[in-house]
């Protein structure tokens, strides 16, 4: 993992929306929001590019905005 402070922020950033997604995920037993905030708390620990960190939480929300249109 990078110790810059542009990576350490980010990766800040994206695991509290991924805590929020995950909380909010359990308390309303909604299983899309409760793996994408798994997954967003998760992956900045393996992942030091700070574009690749971004791309893949943008991926990830995408994602998720997509299961939710698609009724899930």
């Amino acid at each position: 993992m990078d110790l810059s402070v542009g990576a350490l922020m980010l990766s800040m950033l994206i695991g509290a929306v991924g805590a929020g997604l995950f909380i909010y995920g359990k308390k309303q037993t909604r299983i899309p929001q409760l793996v994408a905030g798994l997954a967003l708390m998760a992956y900045p620990y393996f992942v030091s590019n700070l574009w690749l960190m971004g791309g893949i939480a943008v991926a990830l929300v995408a994602a998720l905005w997509g299961a939710v249109k698609a009724g899930y």
